[in-house]
């Protein structure tokens, strides 16, 4: 099942007020449900958790990639999801940032 890039702020903003939330060592998973009936996805990283573009924007493309081999299997349908990168993610194995998403996905469908 294919899904979307969420791109406008009010989405973001709409879907961290929901309050379904897990955390991670490298990952923060917010999730809300949709009226649209797909499967949408943004990616954030702050300059909290670092002051350079280069690590941000590598941290954005590892958790990508980890999503485009995940979101489709694991993920609720109807559903948005914001991926707030942590630190941890720009040096972790990649294997194990796979399993903090695909963990944080399961604990999701428990709430």
């Amino acid at each position: 099942m294919p899904f979307e890039v969420l791109k406008k702020r009010a989405d973001f903003l709409r879907v961290g007020s929901v309050n379904k939330k897990v955390s991670t060592k490298t990952l923060v998973l917010l999730a809300a449900e949709n009226e649209i009936g797909i499967i949408r996805v943004g990616y954030t990283v702050s300059k909290k958790t670092s002051k350079l573009a280069v690590e941000r924007n590598k941290i954005k493309r590892r958790l990508r990639a980890i999503a485009r081999e995940l979101i489709p299997q694991y993920a609720k349908p109807k559903t948005d999801y914001v991926i707030i990168g942590k630190r941890d993610a720009l040096t972790r194995n990649f294997s194990d940032l796979k399993g903090d998403l695909k963990y944080a996905l399961k604990k999701l469908e428990q709430k």
